[in-house]
């Protein structure tokens, strides 16, 4: 089922609130169990068949953290690493089979000229956020730090239907004490409305802007996929079509999770944080998936050293980490290769900063044209990154790329010239011509709503900023908040009541097909 659609909107979210908060006046428990089972319908909707490997994955998890549990009151850490090894693997070995198997066969094939294959495997949905959940609870089950063992609750915390499809990926000790108070499971005007906004928001972006800007993309990459030749403009056009659809389609889903979530009385993390006004990398992943970005760094950087070890350790952690970042995202070479990008960007960030360092200059952002170069410069490291996150193969990526480097020539669109005048003959003058740009043929609408979709990510605030009096999500990002103006602060006012319904009205009558948010392939 999906949050854009309208038996979720009309059918499954609003009987599953009313039965939720009846059941709360009565019993916590009750109203958490409901949650359960709205929750496992919810996913089920999409394959019931695969509801049996869910509940099976909690038992398996919930049990490995409870022998966890005893262990550590009899110190024995050897035993207790024993069984944190025995859990970690009982849930590779799942996601690896669904997600893994056929692409490691394929590539072994490649190598020893054996075809190799178990069949065609439906990828379950979110298989990746829960078992990355559920990994993340043996851990901190392992060091000590979970305190609540309730069956109830942790199973809540695993099927809770806002964040089980694409995330964020949570913490026990952030949602296991929301699932104990009782005033979780009572109806609260201020959550309602705030969370309401929230989510109207989310379906904005998502319907409004990811899927209106989604055509440009899917016809440029369709071309590459098919061996045609990508002219500059359309080459640059989609690549960049495709990072704002990526951005509004997961900043989207992140908003309607996050205001889903305050509907039922609860936070989740910070997942995503206008990463594209980063002036860094580095920063860039603060912001973008970050509870991805907290996992990845807690349990495989770190415990590979981290930044303890020397610059050369460093980087070597880093590409490491991003390496298998990406490997999370999909399997395939393209998204090694992204994230192998991604790794080396990193690197490169910290080896820049230790020459500004060593040369004494502490801050180079303070200027407002330095912080614009270096969030252009990030940007365009990041659109360029994308092209294999999108591409369905290397030699497609490479296609796009060829063409963003314009050595297949720069041929503007015959529709512009028109438009051009004078302009335009100056440009021919400079070797460039107007013609067939099939890929990428518009004339006013598509430059136009490029242009649009990047100023908002450039420019506007974002969500929690704009939420930011309200405890909208626990908030792990730790960067530069930025400031925001008054006008868009958000209050419970008429004013802003009609803003979310313009919002929430016209996405809901924009929602004429099935529209899966990009993060449900992972």
């Amino acid at each position: 089922m999906l949050f854009n659609s309208h038996i979720f909107i009309f059918l499954f979210l609003p009987a599953t609130l009313l039965v939720y908060f009846l059941c709360g006046i009565y019993s916590t428990r009750l109203s958490a169990v409901w949650l359960i089972a709205a929750s496992l319908f919810f996913y089920g909707w999409w394959n019931p068949a695969y509801v049996g490997l869910l509940v099976g994955s909690i038992l398996f998890n919930y049990s490995v953290g409870m022998v966890l549990a005893r262990e550590h009151t009899r110190h024995r850490q050897s035993v207790k690493r024993i069984i944190l090894i025995f859990g970690i693997t009982g849930n590779f070995l799942i996601l690896g089979y669904y997600k893994y198997a056929n692409f490691f066969l394929s590539t072994l094939s490649g190598i020893v000229n054996v075809e190799w294959t178990i069949g065609n495997i439906v990828l379950p949905l979110g298989i990746s956020f829960f078992t990355f959940t559920q990994i993340a609870y043996l851990v901190d089950a392992f060091k000590g730090d979970v305190k609540e063992y309730n069956l109830v609750h942790y199973s809540l915390f695993v099927t809770y239907f806002p964040h089980l499809i694409a995330g964020p990926i949570l913490h026990h000790k952030e949602m296991m004490p929301q699932f104990g108070l009782k005033s979780t499971y009572r109806f609260s005007y201020e959550n309602f409305s705030v969370g309401l906004t929230v989510f109207a928001i989310g379906l904005c972006k998502k319907v409004v802007l990811a899927d209106s800007v989604a055509p440009y993309a899917q016809t440029v990459f369709k071309a590459a996929s098919e061996g045609s030749i990508l002219t500059f403009i359309e080459a640059w056009a989609g690549s960049i079509a495709y990072a704002l659809q990526l951005y509004f389609d997961f900043s989207g889903y992140s908003d309607m999770a996050i205001g889903l979530a305050m509907l039922f009385g609860v936070s989740l993390p910070l997942n995503f944080y206008s990463p594209y006004q980063a002036v860094n990398i580095i920063e860039f992943w603060r912001r973008w998936h970050i509870t991805l970005s907290r996992f990845l760094r807690d349990y495989l950087y770190i415990p590979l050293g981290g930044n303890r070890k020397g610059s050369l350790r460093l980087s070597i952690n880093v590409i490491i980490t991003m390496l298998l970042g990406g490997l999370w995202h999909g399997a395939g070479w393209t998204f090694i290769i992204w994230g192998g990008l991604h790794g080396l960007y990193i690197a490169i960030n910290h080896i820049w900063h230790s020459v500004l360092h060593f040369f004494g200059y502490r801050k180079i952002h303070g200027k407002w044209w330095g912080r614009a170069v270096a969030r252009m410069l990030t940007f365009l490291a990041v659109v360029v990154a994308w092209v294999f996150f999108r591409a369905d193969s290397i030699d497609s990526a490479m296609r796009v790329l060829k063409g963003m480097a314009g050595l297949n020539g720069i041929i503007l669109p015959q529709v512009w010239e028109s438009y051009t005048g004078s302009f335009g003959k100056w440009l021919s003058v400079l070797g460039t011509s107007f013609g067939m740009t099939p890929a990428f043929n518009e004339a006013l609408r598509g430059p136009l709503l490029l242009l649009i979709l990047l100023t908002i990510v450039f420019f506007f605030p974002n969500t929690q900023q704009v939420m930011h009096k309200f405890r909208t999500a626990i908030n792990i990002y730790r960067g530069d908040n930025m400031g925001v103006p008054t006008w868009f602060n958000w209050e419970p006012t008429w004013r802003w009541a009609a803003i979310s319904a313009v919002l929430m009205t016209t996405s809901i009558v924009m929602i004429d097909k099935v529209s899966e948010f990009l993060y449900f392939q992972f």
